[in-house]
């Protein structure tokens, strides 16, 4: 079990849209808070729901399908394949998902600069809820959370950073250690774990991550950097191997 707490690879760039990033989160999550009882409504009026997207409708009331009660959204909810990406469903969800920006978004935002780190961002975002809406085409289940767009950005960091190392707290049965770990062993180790839980989980309903979600992001991630580098990705990759 790891769980990174810093990487050491310096950055050129002020991440200003990392911050930015964090920060709107952040602000969306206090307004959830700020909600009370009607967080639930705020989550399935702006959240992503699979059935809604393969189906051209917007749900509206309880279904006999669905273990939640549907509100409507206020604009097309299409739009809900990128409003979900900024919506927690809890502190650790949204700590984890800021934490991951946090330390592998300034460097991707270093290398793209802030306009295309942006779109990288949420195209990222957008393939993983798209990716999760073609697993699960009927679920009537919202979802919601960063990690798909987060998920793009390991992806990113993994081919172009492999040997950065990360200050990681490493969970060895009972012991307890801080390692320095390569980025590639950690962000492997990340895939494979949302790989095989996303397996393990085709074929059951009901609520709870959305793997699928993750694995398209990580994917999409790896595609548009290079995509989005040109021909600076091989001169980077060189730099970064010597």
């Amino acid at each position: 079990m790891f769980f990174p707490l810093k990487d050491i690879n310096p950055t050129e760039r002020f991440p200003i849209v990392t911050i930015t990033l964090i920060v709107i989160n952040s602000i969306v999550f206090l307004y959830e808070l700020s909600l009370g009882p009607e967080q639930g409504a705020f989550m399935t009026s702006w959240g992503t729901v699979p059935y809604e997207i393969t189906h051209g409708v917007d749900l509206v009331g309880q279904t006999v399908s669905s273990p939640v009660t549907h509100t409507a959204t206020p604009m097309s909810h299409y739009v809900t394949l990128v409003s979900s990406m900024f919506i927690h469903g809890g502190f650790i969800h949204l700590l984890g998902n800021m934490l991951y920006l946090w330390i592998f978004g300034n460097n991707i935002e270093d290398l793209l600069g802030p306009l295309k780190f942006v779109l990288f961002y949420l195209a990222c975002g957008l393939v993983a809820s798209l990716t999760h809406v073609l697993i699960q085409p009927s679920s009537m289940i919202p979802t919601v959370g960063a990690s798909g767009a987060v998920s793009g950005i390991l992806g990113a960091y993994l081919i172009v950073y492999p040997h950065a190392r990360v200050v990681t707290v490493v969970f060895l049965l009972i012991f307890v250690r801080v390692m320095l770990v390569p980025a590639g062993v950690l962000l492997v180790f990340w895939f494979i774990i949302n790989a095989v839980s996303g397996l393990s989980s085709l074929g059951l309903r009901g609520g709870g991550v959305a793997w699928f979600a993750h694995i398209g992001g990580f994917l999409a991630g790896i595609v548009l950097l290079r995509i989005m580098m040109g021909n600076r990705f091989s001169r980077v990759r060189n730099r970064e191997v010597e």
